[in-house]
C-alpha cells in the first residue's frame, strides 16, 4: 500500500518531540516554520512542512526536557535574507532569540540565529557563506538571547555565552 501522505521529496525526516504544553509548542513551531499544523488532537499537534521537509509531531509529556533529547535541531536555507526574516519572525512573536554573524561552525562559516521553544529545545535556522579549516570560532555578532523558553524582553548576549556551533 502506498502513503496517503504526498510530499514533494523521496523521504524526509520525522522528529518526534517531547513537549509539556502542546498549545504553547504549537505557537512557537508556528511561528518558526510559518505553518499551521496539519493535525491537531488532545496533547499532540503535526507538522508536514515543504520548507524544510520534515514530519514535526509534539506528544504531551510532563517529562519533555532537551536533555533527553537532541543537542539542538537546524535548519539550513540558502540566503542570509531567509535567516533575517526567520529572525525577525520569532522576535516579533516574542520568542527568545540570538544571532550570530561570521562564525565558523562543522568547519564552514556561517550566519545563524537561534530560538529556544517553550521546553528549551533549540533551534538554529543558518546559512552556509564559506568552507573553513577549524571545526568552531565564536561570531562576531551575537546579538539577543534569552533563558530558554522565556517570551518577552530580549537581553544582550555574552559571546561565552553563545550556543558554540554544535556542542
Amino acid at each position: 500500500m502506498d502513503s496517503i501522505v504526498d510530499f514533494p521529496t523521496l523521504t524526509r525526516p520525522h522528529i518526534g518531540l517531547g513537549v509539556r504544553d502542546v498549545d504553547a509548542a504549537v505557537a512557537f513551531y508556528k511561528i518558526l516554520f510559518g505553518a499551521d499544523p496539519v493535525k491537531e488532537k488532545e496533547g499532540y499537534a503535526k507538522f508536514e512542512t515543504d520548507s524544510p521537509p520534515l514530519n514535526l509531531s509534539l506528544n504531551r509529556s510532563s517529562e519533555a526536557s532537551p536533555s533527553r533529547g537532541a543537542d539542538h535541531f537546524g535548519i539550513q536555507v540558502k540566503t542570509r535574507a531567509e535567516v533575517v526574516a526567520a529572525h525577525g519572525r520569532l522576535k516579533a512573536a516574542g520568542f527568545a532569540t540570538m544571532d550570530e554573524e561570521g562564525v565558523t561552525c562543522c568547519f564552514s562559516v556561517q550566519d545563524k540565529i537561534w530560538a529556544i521553544d517553550p521546553d528549551g529545545h533549540r533551534w538554529e535556522i543558518f546559512v552556509v557563506l564559506a568552507d573553513a579549516d577549524v571545526h568552531s570560532l565564536p561570531g562576531t555578532k551575537p546579538v539577543a538571547a534569552g533563558e530558554p523558553g522565556e517570551q518577552g524582553e530580549q537581553k544582550s548576549a555574552d559571546p561565552a555565552d553563545s550556543p558554540r556551533c554544535c556542542g
